[in-house]
């Protein structure tokens, strides 16, 4: 379990706090713990080896005070108390020539053999143990929260935009196979998983069961549909939100599941042409689109208040779009159509109508 310094986003609305110290729930090795014992004991038995020969070789250096006979049992004998630092002083060294060997040749390589048993020791026992009891304690506290799968420069726009619009960032859980991405996401405060998110290993323990909503942006479709699939296995509740490239796989990402299916090269693409023709409408769709707009375009309830008036009547904010038992009412009925109970409204408000200043 690492910790990671605190950094403050440029992004970050004015008044909000300095950026708490963010987490990592899990660093995966790049070899299984299978290969890393057998490779820290092929290099234990080589360097064991080179104290052998070293000692074989000078072992007229040596004296035997049982017999008098250095035999090559007794040199592996020999090297065994010697790195162990175990030491019954039966054979020992007598010539200078051996002392000077035992002092600047063995003696480093039996720190090192002590360093590779320690290191190996705290990694498989006391490290595993101390990372699963602070796994455990982070994972309690997760509830509510968001899953961002794929820390790319989507995901992370996405994640900084939830955090503008008032969700912790302690509250919102980052997985990403590279190493480098998940320590980033540390040192910016959320919560870092190292793992591939298509495992369901990987997506328990970012808690999705209890997660309010996982963002998918794997950056492949193939990815992103699997990662659906996996997701709505563990969760039928949380919303997923997916992010496709081809918009042919729009309708098979909705399918494994998602929720709420977001093409970037195609919204990309109507800004573009937008831009063709006018000067001020791209601009000013980003400047909605962003929590840190002058104005924000967000979706609520129909309230008690709102129920008999009109879209045109409805305050504060600008009524666009309803959506009531299925129908989509648009913007040109806003003078005749008559807010429902059950209806969610989508708006057009300032910041502080839409993100009230206690969660800014």
């Amino acid at each position: 379990m690492q910790k990671s310094v605190d950094r403050s986003s440029s992004r970050s609305p004015p008044g909000r706090r300095s950026l708490r110290r963010g987490r990592i729930l899990h660093v995966r090795s790049g070899m299984s713990p299978e290969r890393t014992l057998c490779v820290r004991g092929i290099l234990v038995a080589v360097l064991l080896a080179l104290v052998i020969a070293v000692f074989w070789f000078d072992r007229d250096g040596l004296k035997d005070n049982i017999d008098g006979q250095v035999s090559f049992p007794d040199i592996l004998y020999f090297t065994m108390i010697t790195i162990t630092t175990v030491g019954y002083g039966d054979i020992v060294p007598i010539s200078h020539t051996a002392r000077l060997i035992d002092a600047f040749a063995v003696t480093p390589i039996r720190v090192f053999i002590w360093f590779i048993f320690l290191g190996t020791a705290y990694e498989f026992v006391v490290q595993r143990i101390v990372e699963d009891y602070r796994m455990s304690r982070i994972q309690k506290d997760l509830h509510g929260h968001i899953v961002l799968c794929g820390f790319g420069h989507s995901g992370r726009v996405a994640v900084e935009e939830s955090v503008a619009k008032g969700h912790p960032r302690d509250r919102i859980v980052v997985i990403d196979e590279s190493e480098a991405r998940i320590r980033i996401a540390a040192e910016e405060g959320f919560i870092g998983l190292l793992g591939d998110a298509t495992s369901e290993d990987i997506l328990t323990w970012a808690c999705v069961g209890r997660a309010k909503a996982v963002i998918v942006s794997a950056g492949r479709d193939d990815t992103t549909v699997l990662v659906i699939l996996t997701v709505r296995h563990l969760s039928a509740e949380a919303k997923i939100v997916a992010s496709v490239k081809q918009e042919e796989n729009i309708k098979l990402a909705h399918l494994s599941g998602a929720d709420t299916v977001v093409s970037p090269p195609k919204i990309g693409g109507f800004l573009l042409a937008d831009a063709v023709e006018t000067t001020h409408a791209a601009p000013f769709l980003c400047d909605l689109m962003s929590a840190g707009g002058r104005m924000v375009l967000s979706e609520r309830q129909a309230g008690p208040g709102d129920i008999g008036k009109t879209m045109a009547d409805v305050a504060p904010g600008v009524v666009v779009h309803v959506h009531s038992n299925g129908r989509d009412i648009s913007f040109r009925e806003r003078d005749a159509y008559t807010i429902q109970d059950g209806d969610v409204l989508l708006f057009i408000g300032s910041p502080d109508q839409v993100y009230p200043r206690d969660r800014r």
